[in-house]
């Protein structure tokens, strides 16, 4: 006899598959002019968020641009030109979002990024660079965005909140010529495990996405060699988002998901054009970690 998914007899269970949707939610996203931002922004839009939406100052058109295409959709778009490295401007842009929309349910840290240089002759500046924008700027959107989080549901399960961020595959390898930019995505991992006990309390939920092989206007096209024989898109990862966002994703936290083709599990084997696996370098230079970034 098959089992009755919709039966609610079992110590509090959910009585019906959770809804996927995030109707009347606001959700934040940085690093939102382009690519995997954008997309996650458009996303939630889609799935009935608000949405609040900040990049640099020279990305004013592009941002402009998502912000038209969440308000197509019928909902509002809140946006923000700031650098998040500086906690400051952090700070401010999540009190002012608070209250234009009188609370924040979702963060999606988004924004990032790295350069390829042997460890050696990466200079102190460059180094503390890659800290603000890959680590810094994490924490710094967490600790404002807490304060204005929702408490815990009156049914006891959910509620509280979600907290997103946008990883890479270089936070669970190696990364020569990343070695500080794979660090600071490794330090967001275990930040996010930390979190979600620290957190767990207040049922606010601390997730990563750690995408690969995902083409965006910043990195341009990429070789695959992934398991599965296609690219990524940026809408893969913002599916990932939603769902961690969502109430389908009540009882998960402190986890990441490898939106990546595969790679994570390969490990060090490579698909070849004929589907075969190698452990051989493949002929070519590979995609490297900005294939990865949330940038």
């Amino acid at each position: 006899m098959a089992a009755d998914l919709t039966d609610d007899s079992s110590d509090g269970a959910p009585a019906a598959m959770p809804w996927f949707g995030l109707t009347d939610r606001v959700v934040v996203v940085t690093g939102a002019a382009q690519g995997i931002g954008a997309a996650c922004a458009l996303a939630a839009a889609r799935a009935g968020a608000d949405v609040a939406i900040c990049d640099r100052e020279g990305a004013a058109d592009a941002l402009g641009a998502v912000g038209a295409a969440v308000r197509a959709t019928g909902r509002r778009a809140y946006m923000g030109l700031l650098d998040v490295r500086d906690p400051d401007l952090v700070d401010a842009w999540f009190a002012d979002i608070a209250a234009a929309y009188g609370h924040i349910d979702v963060v999606v840290n988004n924004a990032g990024g790295g350069f390829a240089a042997p460890f050696a002759e990466v200079s102190v500046n460059g180094q503390d660079a890659l800290i603000r924008e890959n680590f810094t700027s994490v924490a710094a959107c967490i600790r404002a965005a807490l304060p204005f989080l929702p408490g815990p549901s009156d049914t006891g399960r959910g509620g509280g909140g979600s907290i997103i961020s946008i990883t890479s595959i270089e936070a669970h390898r190696a990364a020569p010529d990343y070695a500080v930019y794979a660090a600071m995505k490794a330090a967001v991992e275990n930040l996010t495990r930390s979190l979600a006990l620290e957190l767990g309390a207040r049922h606010v939920r601390v997730n990563c996405v750690a995408p690969d092989v995902i083409p965006t206007p910043g990195i341009g096209d990429l070789a695959v060699t992934t398991p599965l024989p296609y690219a990524g898109h940026p809408d893969d990862v913002a599916a990932a988002v939603v769902f961690l966002a969502s109430d389908a994703a009540a009882f998960v936290t402190g986890t990441t998901i490898h939106v990546d083709g595969g790679n994570h599990a390969a490990g060090g084997w490579h698909r070849t054009a004929g589907g075969a696996y190698t452990t051989q370098p493949l002929a070519g230079p590979g995609p490297g970690p900005g294939a990865a970034t949330g940038a």
